[in-house]
């Protein structure tokens, strides 16, 4: 006969540092595009610019704020100043261009 063994809970392994703390402590360090951070994280852009915008609103108590570099596009220089969102824009207005550098994040003291 063969003993059965007990199915123990998966033990979950432990983090020194929630996903927004390392993108917050990746921030501070220099100015990164939502790419370097998806692979530095090891998580989709897409969930980048998720956290990214929580992020920006809880900055706020901790007297920080998220400095974005706006996108430029490669064809005509035209800059993307009042771009609201995070993502990268899909085509320029001025000249219709699809080659358009990614916004920069990067984190600042508002003291």
């Amino acid at each position: 006969m063969v003993a059965k063994q007990a199915n123990s809970p998966p033990v979950p392994v432990e983090q020194a540092a929630t996903l927004r703390q390392q993108i917050v402590a990746l921030l501070e360090q220099r100015t990164v595009t939502a790419k370097d951070l998806s692979m530095a994280i090891g998580l989709p852009e897409k969930q980048i610019y998720h956290h990214l915008e929580h992020i920006q609103r809880s900055l706020q108590q901790h007297k920080k704020r998220l400095c974005i570099d706006p996108s430029v596009c490669k064809k005509c220089g035209f800059v993307f100043e009042k771009r609201q969102r995070f993502q990268k824009p899909g085509k320029c207005p001025a000249c219709r261009g699809q080659a358009i550098e990614e916004p920069r994040f990067s984190l600042l003291s508002s003291d």
